[in-house]
């Protein structure tokens, strides 16, 4: 069960703290004791999960990008949310309704997901989780 004490985590958070060449590496590093001692599960979706991937294989190779998958898998406090046609319709309405932004797929459905399980709270450096009136740490 998902509860408002959650926190979903977007990529860039994911990538800043595998990544120490990340431009926020330290700061998600830094960051990251207090997420988890503050927030009960950790939400994700498996469009955040094959987004990081690629980035973290791209940046840090074959071993960095398969540790990440099994860190995701082995936490019991990361809840990974698939995209469903339900959550991909409410995100599809999502873009739709921002037109003068430049959301990406996967921030929508992110979106959609905060929305319907109703997470308030983001882990991540997109301004857009702001725009989309989620409350952003940092």
């Amino acid at each position: 069960m998902i509860s408002n004490n959650d926190i979903f985590v977007d990529t860039g958070a994911w990538v800043a703290l595998a990544d120490k060449d990340d431009a926020h590496h330290s700061e998600a590093v830094s960051l990251f004791p207090d997420i988890l001692n503050d927030h009960r599960s950790l939400i994700t979706s498996n469009l955040v999960i094959a987004e990081s991937y690629i980035l973290i294989l791209h940046n840090l190779g074959y071993k960095a990008a398969i540790q990440y998958l099994d860190g995701i898998k082995a936490s019991p406090r990361i809840r990974r949310i698939c995209s469903t046609e339900g959550i991909e319709a409410e995100a599809e309405g999502i873009l739709k309704k921002y037109v003068d932004q430049d959301f990406s797929y996967t921030d929508a459905v992110s979106f959609a997901i905060m929305k319907i399980y109703k997470v308030y709270k983001a882990f991540g450096f997109d301004s857009h989780f702001s725009t989309a009136g989620f409350t952003k740490t940092p």
